[in-house]
């Protein structure tokens, strides 16, 4: 591997921390809007499929993220915005303005307000600034962001001892920045309070007694100062660590999480339990009478809850799945109220992962655990579109597969034709959903079909023979009637053809599209007079074997299939037959066979192969995603009442019918556990997983902790043994491996017991499990003296790290320390890492806790000891995000043929449910990357005038330096959602093709 590395995220974050509502798209429309760690998402993101649009009187109601396609570098630009309570991401309307702007602040001090207009159907930025100040403290508890009701001023917590003021001016404007400041040291929330003449805050702190208070304080905007508040409170609760202000006419503070009235009478509740509570303060007039509790059911461990309306509500999730529920007005069997409408996937946070190929295809899967408490659960992520089989038959020699209709009219198939070699059989859906062999009247049954299909005036069509020698006829269907039309004679063979109707009548189409032998190329031909009106030349020897005319998003479309696996793609204009927009991808290594299919009202392409593959489309953009099954041969959409959505699929002596996954490019299967998974191992030779768990126990009168180790079967992913930790212990690291001159193979745990009187374990176990029976059997343990954090094999012999020393294991019937291991270099940089991982003998990788990425090189050349015995930092980069594990491995298969397939890439997970992928580079193709995300820079400006470039510096307490030989792999593939002018501007700058940017772009989306 090399120091020159690409950095993409395959999975983007999940986790959601705070959510608002407000009238940000319109004044009429209300819109949620989420905060996902730095990224603000639109309505296409992951989290937000699926949320519908419903109503509240006349006014819309559905998920904006904020942002639309235009706003996607937020993604890269606006950072970490550790959001507290939707005190970074808040929608307010200025004076004399119905609808929402929303104000946004970064953790590098940065801040804009922005706002949708609505006719470019973009968010535009209002006002940007920057609140850094050159002397004071950051403060320990996170950043604060709060607005005036009233739209007075915008108050930011940074730094202790500072309130920063943002005021406005009577049209709304924001007016220059001053600090005012604050006794109060250990601040944990601040907020604005309703209904008073003057700005007044209300401040919960905590003094140096550890005892919490609340005290008020108005802003003087004309003294620049603070005057002291109303009123105050001294000695709350200890857990007190959150105010919510509570509107007119009760104006008083409560702990809460999300408002249900406008009038602040009640409020949702959620615990670390995920329970949901509701708060009803009782009042008569304008007094506060008393406080009611009521458990209302359960729920996702909430970090944001919002109020839409109709007694809808979302919950955003930090440990679980963010979820959209209904209050219902009478309880369930359960005795709960809250009915869940739609679960939104997070996998954050990734606190470990493995990458396996489990279904032995060549394709790597990771397996996550993720969530906390009971919300930790197992995520199986896999790139590729599942096939879930509903029935299967052997079947032997299938040569084309095609399904029919009883009649136009019916919406549903009712035979399957099967071909083979020198038969037909006709499958049929019989009383019992068993498919069995039947007949049609008038159907050939004892010769080959080359093709069939339903036709109008219910009448099916069958192909028995195709001409030679370049012979092109063109028929057409009339009732009870074939005619021939026109003829052609070509100069050459034809290999093959398609007809597909892609304009505004279903039965008839204006093109034809003729794939030739002999000079390799496609020809368009006009209907019904076979006029050659367009002639592509494909190049290579390689002729096409399947050709298809087709449509996604309003766009046509010609595919043309290589015999080779390439595919080959054009725009197609269907007035003129032009083709434009040539591009090529390799979707497998044998010949590829196209067909269309429908999946939840929309077309795709499955193009069977070895390699199969369902193209589709995004943003007008085509996509293709693998299909997880091995080498297809034909496939025909089947859509049976038995079996709706289905397709039949031929492969390898087997037919078989099943439902397709999604259409999109990760799939992420959840195994709930209803604990805390800590760390994963698979260990292929037993087909096992081994998990260190964490349980909470709530029954008790006090919450404890149970810790296991768990054997999981990796099919199934049932637990099949658990062997319980001592009270106190920890699972801290699993490994699988064998030793010397020992051909079994084992499960290696370290644990430390984590007493409350320690500051750092001062004792640990290594235990050594083998799986016997399917069960886990502890074969050795060794105390060690400190918690074992990592353990790996290495010569056949066990590393452990212990606290902070490093010490080998041999095992000899039983473990004994082996000796110390030498220090060769270091890295003399202060940092508090969170993963590490080997590129290569000689460089190495980094996570940080302020969320950057760097590379070390051991300088095995030095000339003296001291140059020898450092480490060289070559790269940094800002990823804004925590990261918990590297692993080598790819989600994708590696194709020999494929340029990318021999680029070693480092899979990481992060506590955001970000996976990402980092890929070394070769030099050249590094500097033509940076030389390409350069220009996107120029030509792509941030929202709010956020900088990319200072975004991806390396940022800590102690310094900020450029990004350095780390490329940001998402903006680079931004380039192909690029409209053409702007590709072309790019392509111009650097003088490269545009069709050579795309193809070259292309292939790094097959990274990930």
């Amino acid at each position: 591997m090399s120091i020159w590395n690409y950095v993409v995220t395959a999975h983007k974050p999940t986790n959601v921390t705070h959510s608002c509502v407000g009238n940000f798209t319109g004044p009429q429309e209300l819109n949620l809007i989420i905060a996902v760690s730095h990224l603000f998402g639109h309505a296409k993101s992951p989290l937000a499929c699926g949320l519908a649009t419903w109503y509240r009187k006349d006014i819309p109601v559905g998920l904006c993220w904020v942002v639309d396609d235009a706003m996607r570098f937020m993604t890269g630009y606006v950072g970490r915005a550790n959001i507290r309570e939707n005190r970074h991401a808040r929608a307010f309307p200025p004076h004399g303005e119905t609808q929402d702007l929303l104000f946004v602040a970064t953790e590098r001090y940065k801040f804009c307000v922005l706002q949708w207009d609505a006719e470019a159907a973009e968010v535009i930025t209002r006002a940007m600034g920057d609140v850094s100040d050159r002397i004071g403290r950051p403060t320990d508890n996170g950043q604060i962001g709060i607005i005036d009701p009233d739209c007075r001023l915008i108050g930011l917590h940074l730094y202790d001892g500072l309130f920063k003021v943002i005021p406005f001016d009577n049209k709304g404007q924001l007016k220059e920045a001053f600090n005012i400041r604050l006794e109060e040291l250990q601040v944990l929330d601040i907020k604005f309070l309703y209904g008073c003449p003057r700005p007044t805050i209300v401040v919960l702190y905590q003094d140096n007694k550890d005892a919490r208070h609340v005290k008020t304080y108005e802003v003087t905007l004309k003294d620049k100062d603070f005057v002291e508040g109303p009123w105050s409170q001294n000695n709350l609760d200890n857990g007190a660590d959150l105010l919510i202000p509570v509107p007119p006419p009760l104006c008083s503070i409560t702990r809460a999480y999300g408002r249900v009235d406008a009038d602040g009478s009640r409020y949702l509740l959620g615990d670390h339990n995920g329970l949901l509570h509701l708060l009803v303060i009782t009042h008569e007039r304008e007094k506060v009478t008393g406080l009611k509790i009521e458990l209302l059911g359960e729920t996702s461990v909430a970090s944001s809850i919002s109020y839409l309306d109709n007694a809808v509500f979302f919950v955003g999730s930090s440990y679980g799945d963010s979820q959209l529920i209904k209050l219902n007005l009478h309880p369930d069997a359960k005795g709960s109220y809250v009915e869940v409408l739609e679960r939104y996937v997070n996998l954050g946070p990734i606190v470990d992962f493995c990458v396996v190929d489990l279904e032995r295809q060549g394709q790597g899967q990771v397996v996550t655990c993720s969530g906390a408490y009971k919300d930790g659960s197992l995520r199986i992520v896999r790139n590729g579109i599942g096939i879930n089989e509903q029935a299967s038959v052997e079947l032997q020699g299938i040569k084309g597969m095609w399904s029919l209709r009883s009649a136009s009219d019916d919406p549903y198939d009712t035979f399957l034709v099967v071909s083979f070699i020198s038969e037909t059989r006709i499958l049929a859906m019989n009383l019992e959903d068993e498919l069995e062999e039947t007949e049609i009247e008038g159907f050939y049954s004892n010769v080959q079909t080359l093709f069939c299909h339903d036709a109008i005036y219910d009448q099916l069509v069958q192909v028995l023979l195709a001409t030679g020698g370049g012979h092109l006829v063109y028929l057409e269907i009339g009732d009870g009637v074939l005619t021939e039309v026109k003829n052609a004679q070509l100069e050459y063979d034809i290999s093959c053809l398609d007809i597909n109707p892609i304009g505004d009548d279903p039965n008839y189409s204006q093109l034809a599209a003729v794939g030739m032998w002999t000079d390799i190329s496609v020809r368009i031909f006009s209907l019904p007079d076979l006029n050659l009106i367009t002639k592509e030349h494909l190049g290579g020897e390689i002729i096409p074997r399947s050709v298809l005319l087709c449509s996604f998003e309003g766009i046509s479309y010609l595919l043309c299939a290589l015999g080779d696996g390439h595919l080959l793609n054009f725009v197609l204009n269907t007035s003129n037959g032009e083709l434009t927009d040539r591009k090529k991808v390799s979707l497998g290594t044998q010949p590829i066979a196209l067909r269309t299919f429908s999946s939840k009202n929309a077309t795709h392409v499955f193009a069977a192969s070895d390699r199969p593959t369902v193209i589709y489309s995004s943003n007008k953009k085509l996509l293709y995603s693998n299909v997880n099954l091995k080498e297809v041969s034909y496939m025909c959409p089947f859509n049976s009442a038995a079996f709706p959505d289905s397709l039949a699929i031929a492969k390898e002596g087997e037919l078989t019918i099943g439902t397709i996954d999604d259409i999109q490019k990760l799939h992420i299967r959840s195994i709930p556990l209803g604990e805390h998974a800590r760390r994963i191992c698979h260990q292929e030779q037993t087909r096992t997983f081994a998990i260190s768990s964490l349980k909470y126990n709530q029954s008790s009168v006090e919450d404890s902790e149970m810790h296991f180790i768990r054997l999981l079967d990796d099919q199934t992913f049932e637990f099949i043994s658990t062997y319980p930790l001592d009270q106190f212990e920890s699972g801290c690291s699993i490994l699988s491996c064998s030793f010397s001159d020992d051909s079994n193979v084992y499960y290696c745990v370290g644990t430390a017991y984590v007493m409350p009187e320690e500051n750092e374990p001062t004792k640990g176990r290594i235990l050594v499990f083998a799986v016997e029976d399917g069960k886990l059997q502890l074969i050795a343990e060794k105390e060690t003296k400190g918690a074992v954090y990592s353990l790996n094999a290495f010569n056949g012999k066990l590393l452990a790290a212990i606290n902070q020393k490093i010490q080998l294991y041999k095992m000899m019937m039983a473990l004994h320390e082996e000796g110390a291991i030498e220090e060769r270099a270091r890295d003399y940089n202060a940092n508090w890492m969170s993963a590490v991982e080997i590129l290569d003998d000689d460089i190495y990788l980094g996570a940080e806790n302020n969320f950057n990425l760097f590379t070390v090189r051991k300088n095995s050349e030095g000339a003296t000891d001291e140059e020898r015995g450092r480490l060289e930092v070559v790269g940094e980069y800002h990823l804004g995000e925590f990261v918990n594990r590297f692993r080598h491995g790819s989600l994708v298969m590696r194709l020999p043929d494929s340029d990318v397939g021999q680029i070693p890439t480092v899979i990481f997970g992060t506590v955001n449910g970000v996976i990402g992928v980092i890929a070394s580079l070769p030099h050249e193709q590094y500097a033509f990357l940076e030389m390409l995300q350069t220009n996107l820079r120029k030509i792509i400006k941030g929202v709010g005038g956020l900088s990319h470039e200072q975004w991806r510096s390396f940022y800590n307490e102690k310094k900020t330096v450029d990004a350095k030989n780390f490329l940001d792999g998402d903006l680079i593939e931004s380039f192909l959602d690029l409209s053409r002018n702007r590709m072309e501007e790019i392509s111009k700058a650097m003088n490269v093709p545009v069709d050579e940017l795309m193809k070259r772009v292309e292939e790094l989306t097959r990274l990930h």
